[in-house]
Parts: structure tokens; sequence; C-alpha cells
């Protein structure tokens, strides 16, 4: 059964969040606060995590279309290739609630490496961020959808709780999230390509 993690976004307890990643670094899955909705996450370098939340989306792992949460873009080569136009783009609008689809690097564990895209998040939130911080590395993460088309996504970490319980390790109760997801961006054309409308407004140039 799951635990609620109560972590304040003003002032995350390290001792909470070191909970919450030491769950992660056992192979544990976690549901956390993002700057948009709440997402499903897991150590990127934890094939069986991994394989347990293809499983949970009903999904093939090296076709999953899983985001990648980091806490900031020093160590983006590690997974994604990067022109200066692109780094540009995302220096500009990061953190935020986007999602950038990039060419993925050499570099992708070995569970990514067919994946000739991936997509990069660095979500406003200092919970995700730190969390992120904490493990060193980043979590591999897809949003939580609710079956009522009409809400699309649960907010109150409550709710999440009783929903997922038996499905993850914690909930992280970061307070009650938003219901609308990140922008998606490719940028793996010759121009950014806006494919999901969502929370927040873009600077292009």
């Amino acid at each position: 059964m799951a635990e609620l993690i109560k972590i304040y976004e003003e002032n995350p307890s390290p001792k909470a969040i070191k909970q919450a990643v030491d769950i992660l670094r056992n192979g544990g899955l976690i549901i956390y606060p993002t700057d948009t909705v709440y997402g499903l996450g897991c150590d990127i370098t934890n094939t069986a995590a991994l394989e347990k939340i293809a499983r949970i989306k009903g999904v093939k792992l090296e076709k999953s279309n899983f985001s990648f949460i980091v806490e900031d873009l020093s160590n983006l080569s590690e997974y994604a290739t990067l022109n200066n136009q692109n780094f540009k783009l995302l220096k500009r609008n990061l953190p935020g609630p986007y999602t950038f689809i990039l060419p993925g690097s050499s570099k992708l564990p070995a569970v990514f490496k067919k994946k000739k895209t991936v997509g990069i998040r660095v979500p406003n939130n200092a919970i995700a961020k730190a969390i992120v911080n904490e493990l060193g590395n980043p979590i591999v993460s897809t949003s939580i959808k609710d079956e009522d088309e009409v809400l699309e996504y649960t907010t109150d970490p409550s709710l999440i709780l009783e929903k997922w319980e038996k499905l993850v390790d914690a909930v992280i109760d970061g307070g009650y999230g938003d219901n609308q997801a990140s922008t998606v961006i490719d940028l793996t054309g010759e121009q950014p390509e806006v494919i999901r409308e969502g929370k927040g407004s873009l600077e292009i140039f």
C-alpha cells in the first residue's frame, strides 16, 4: 500500500525529499507534483521500475513516450542532442510547463537506445526539482489521467492515493495539482512545432 508524503513546495523538507528518493532508488514508483498535472515517475536507471510504469500504462517500454524530468539544462547532452537555436529556446522557456521533443543522445540508457526522440521537462516546481537533485539523475515520468474525460486529470492528492495506492509506493502531497497538462513542442524539425496545446505561453523568439 502506498504512503502519502506531505511536502510543502515553499520549503521542501530535506527529510521528506530523501524519503521519496529512497523509494525511487529501491525501484519504487511515486506520484509527485509538477507545475502542471501530477506525474507518475521512477528512477531512469532502474529498468524494473521502468517496466512497471510501462505495464501500468499498457505500452511497450521501448515504444513508450515517457518524459525525462531534469533539474536544469546542465546535463541535457546525456539524454538529448541540442543545437544552439534549440538550446536558446529551452533556456528562454524553462523551467516551465513545457515538454520539448528532442533527438535522443547516443548516451541514453540501454533500454532507450532505440529511441530516436525524447521528451524533456524542467518543471517549475520546487518539489520535483528537489527530488531530481537528490536522486542525481532524471525521473522518467508520465501524466496520471482520470477515466472521467470531464475531469481528465485528478488534482487532489488524497483522491490520487485512493485510486493508485495498490500500484505505486508513495504519493507526494504537494497540494492541489493543475488539471491542464504541459504544452508539447517538437524540436526535431526545421521549425518548432506545437503538437499539444497545454499550459503556458511559449516564447519562441
